[in-house]
């Protein structure tokens, strides 16, 4: 090795946002399997739409409720630990719930995997804001979304061609096993500071340092009072609720739709979710990106997330409508994947907001956003099927259409610049 390679910064934190992209990748292979697998699973326990949602929605809820808890067992325990666990957790009930034989043993996992994967981003969230410099907050927090979302178009196929060859149960074993072999690689390779971590170099850490300050190994108590007192926190909160409901229209609802109301059969089910879903992967790289280059040309926060999660929820409002009069598939599926390009337009920088406000506690601050943002998630799974059945499934989208409005007026009142407190150093 030469002497210039030896002082040359080692990529450790870049590394470590691979993993969480494929933490990302895991959880919405999870995530989107059930509402994936529901026609068949639906044809074979014989339940109604309102049935159903409520079976979806049993996941959603649960999702919501242990946001708080996930991100305070992030923060007390640390991102290597408590990410761990998590996965481990959620993973085992995936793989159990493929022995489902009951609508009611179905529900009971997927409150269980609800319960694990809540805590999933706040966590992950955490483990970025020790490492990622706030340079690198917007394109890291699109990447990790991307690979969410590009679950979520890879899940469509998968689950369609396990479930065609095999039967509905395969998929839930195989997507459980995946979950604890990666379980195993973070444990083995992540640390909850830069100076822990043995590959790391001193060019790399001074970098990281410089820009966030020496992490203090002990953990301090985390301050609710002080954040759910915050004016802004429950704007953040306010928004992500208007975005959970939108998005999880697409994840929960999306392929039922194509079935139900647009007569697909399970392999153009499949076939026109991924290529609908797939658009979420281009709007979460171009959001993180757009956002750090004008933070980079401007040094203006707070204008680098507004113009661009607002512009994206504009977008999705508008395009809707149209997508929902669109007569041919492949037209339908471009115009919904254009509203879903700019939803994801809006979720890297969501997620960057709760880094560049919460500091040391972006897992708490975090974790309450998230818990807005799947309060709508499981509202719009619990309610679709009922506005569906009552109203049509046009209705259940413009509804959806008022939330992005909605989002991007609440989206204008947020100051990413404005922190909550300060990160406790050494």
């Amino acid at each position: 090795m030469s002497s210039a390679d030896a002082v040359k910064p080692t990529r450790v934190r870049h590394r470590i946002l691979g993993l969480v992209v494929l933490a990302y990748f895991i959880t919405y292979l999870d995530r989107v399997l059930i509402s994936n697998a529901m026609p068949v699973i639906q044809h074979e326990f014989g339940f109604d739409i309102q049935t159903a949602g409520l079976v979806m929605a049993c996941y959603s809820w649960a999702y919501a409720m242990f946001q708080i808890p996930g991100g305070w067992f992030g923060d007390k325990m640390g991102p290597r630990i408590a990410l761990a666990s998590v996965v481990v957790w959620w993973s085992v009930f995936t793989f159990l719930s493929g022995f489902s034989t009951s609508v009611t043993m179905l529900m009971v996992f997927l409150f269980l995997i609800g319960m694990g994967e809540a805590g999933a981003f706040p966590i992950s969230n955490r483990a970025l804001s020790r490492w990622m410099l706030p340079s690198e907050r917007g394109i890291a927090q699109g990447t990790t979304h991307a690979g969410s979302r590009l679950a979520g178009a890879a899940a469509p196929i998968l689950v369609a061609t396990l479930i065609t060859h095999y039967s509905w149960h395969v998929p839930f074993y195989v997507f459980g096993l995946v979950g604890i072999a990666w379980a195993g690689v973070w444990y083995w390779y992540y640390r909850d500071v830069p100076r822990e971590h043995h590959g790391i170099n001193a060019p790399e850490r001074a970098r990281i340092e410089a820009a966030l300050g020496v992490v203090a190994t002990r953990r301090p108590s985390i301050p609710w009072k002080m954040i759910l007192s915050s004016r802004q926190m429950w704007i953040v909160a306010a928004m992500y609720f208007c975005y959970g409901y939108a998005l999880n229209m697409f994840l929960v609802w999306f392929p039922k739709y194509l079935n139900a109301d647009r007569g697909y059969d399970l392999a153009s089910m499949g076939y026109f979710t991924s290529l609908t879903l797939a658009a979420g992967v281009v709007g979460d790289l171009c959001g993180g990106f757009f956002s750090d280059m004008i933070i980079h040309k401007t040094g203006r926060i707070k204008f680098a997330r507004q113009s661009v999660a607002i512009t994206g929820f504009l977008i999705a409002a508008a395009v809707i409508p149209l997508a929902c009069w669109a007569d041919t598939p492949y037209l339908t599926a471009f115009l919904f994947g254009v509203s879903v390009f700019g939803l994801e337009l809006v979720v890297g920088n969501a997620w960057a907001v709760t880094l560049d406000i919460g500091g040391h506690f972006a897992g708490s601050c975090s974790a309450v956003m998230n818990t807005f943002g799947n309060i709508g998630g499981a509202i719009v799974a619990t309610a679709t099927g009922f506005i569906v059945s009552g109203y049509g499934w046009n209705a259940a989208y413009y509804v959806v259409t008022g939330f992005c409005v909605a989002g991007a007026l609440l989206f204008s009142r947020i100051d990413a610049g404005r922190k909550l407190a300060t990160s406790p150093v050494v």
